[in-house]
């Protein structure tokens, strides 16, 4: 299964970095490959490299302005124009998608395929990594959308909330009929 998972670039400390690394070995050892933003700094450098160690393939989506921080040796690395083209190859690169800790551009991505998924456009996996309850406030801000009527779908329909690691990935190969 080709994963898309949108996170932070920053350098952040362990409490975010041990987890992300749990999920990256969990996703290599089992022969997915990442599809990412193609950055060979903070968290992302953190996840490819345990998704590459772990023997995963690495789909890595830069855009021109942060090339210079691109990951080398990576199995297909594309060069976007812009953040805009950046969100749609990732998306049409991946079977699903796994939201990370990160800051403005990552839920600036969330909410997109969030938007695309609550529209029809996607029936992708979508789950939010809840890393030390960094996204409780967020969580909580869907549910008021969910049950003040702002949301069209049922909030299940969109996004499936883990709180560990092995949970996310449970969610999305049972969700893609992978064993």
């Amino acid at each position: 299964m080709n994963i898309c998972v949108f996170l932070s670039a920053a350098d952040l400390d362990e409490r975010y970095t041990t987890p992300a690394r749990e999920f990256a070995k969990l996703l290599g050892k089992g022969g997915h490959t990442l599809v990412w933003g193609g950055s060979d700094v903070g968290l992302m450098k953190v996840v490819a490299d345990g998704v590459q160690e772990a023997g995963g393939r690495l789909v890595g989506v830069s855009v021109q302005f942060l090339s210079a921080k691109a990951r080398p040796g990576v199995d297909e690395m594309v060069v976007a124009r812009d953040l805009a083209e950046r969100k749609k190859l990732l998306l049409e690169k991946a079977d699903a998608v796994v939201i990370m800790v990160g800051g403005t551009g990552t839920l600036d991505e969330a909410t997109e395929i969030l938007e695309l998924k609550k529209h029809g456009h996607t029936d992708k996996p979508v789950v939010l990594l809840n890393t030390a309850g960094f996204y409780d406030g967020l969580k909580e801000q869907f549910r008021r959308m969910e049950d003040e009527g702002f949301l069209p779908r049922p909030l299940t329909d969109l996004v499936f909330f883990a709180e560990e690691p092995v949970g996310a990935l449970a969610f999305l190969e049972e969700s893609r009929g992978v064993a």
